[in-house]
Formats: C-alpha cells, structure tokens, sequence
C-alpha cells in the first residue's frame, strides 16, 4: 500500500485515536472532522493571514473552517 499524504495521516491518525479511547460513533466522526478541518483549512496565525490580503479569501477559508466545526460539536453534543 502506498504511503499516506501528511494530511491524510493526521485524518486517519485522529480516527484511530478516536477509536480506540472513545465508544459512540458520533465522538469518532466529530474528531474525524476536527482532524480534517485542521488538515484542509487550518486555523492560521496572523502573520499567514498578512501574507494573503484578500478578505474574502479568508472569508470562505474561515466559513468552511466554522462549518466544518460546527458539525464536529453537532455530533458531539448528540
């Protein structure tokens, strides 16, 4: 099999973690989603957000960020 992607890593590696100290379904996909949103729209420190100066770029990177999350609380509170 072919090695995985860092991104992927961290995916499956949370999912894995997430099985093994966690029993309902809802808590693996909610750190399956934490990991996932953490790989594809990182939360970014100041300095990277200077380096890109378009607001609405960052705009759709924070709202897919707060979606992505919101779910994985969804999930969680369920």
């Amino acid at each position: 099999m072919a090695d995985l992607s860092p991104a992927a890593q961290a995916v499956l590696d949370a999912a894995h973690e997430a099985w093994v100290t966690r029993d309902d379904p809802q808590g693996i996909a909610a750190a399956v989603l934490r990991a996932a949103a953490d790989q594809v729209v990182p939360d970014e420190p100041d300095y990277m957000r200077a380096a890109v100066a378009s607001q609405d770029w960052w705009d759709k990177h924070d709202l897919i960020r707060s979606k992505l999350l919101t779910l994985a609380t969804e999930l969680e509170a369920h």
